[in-house]
């Protein structure tokens, strides 16, 4: 079993916030596939990175299911759409083994 995790910013790159039917779509998306997603949206994570000597901020949201098999060309699919959707250079897809306690 994998987790699968999605690092996904709250607003362009010129501080507006996305409309929140583009996540609804993606929750949808994701739980009609896996079966469930879990998105922690109360408290945005701060995503900070470095680009030769510019720095920035991002405030992210993580949403993440659980899969049985990794389908990469899917997964691959979703993080091509999302960065021509969100207009970002890099979405940051995920994943990690996990065991169920």
């Amino acid at each position: 079993m994998k987790l699968v995790q999605l690092l996904l910013p709250l607003s362009d790159n010129q501080g507006r916030r996305y409309d929140a039917a583009l996540f609804q779509h993606l929750q949808k998306t994701l739980t009609d596939r896996f079966g469930g997603v879990t998105a922690y949206t109360r408290a945005p994570a701060e995503g900070w990175w470095a680009t030769g000597e510019t720095h920035a901020k991002d405030d992210i949201v993580i949403v993440e299911v659980m899969v049985e098999t990794l389908d990469e060309a899917w997964w691959h699919a979703l993080k091509l759409q999302l960065e021509r959707d969100l207009k970002q250079d890099e979405i940051i897809i995920r994943a990690q083994p996990m065991a169920l306690l």
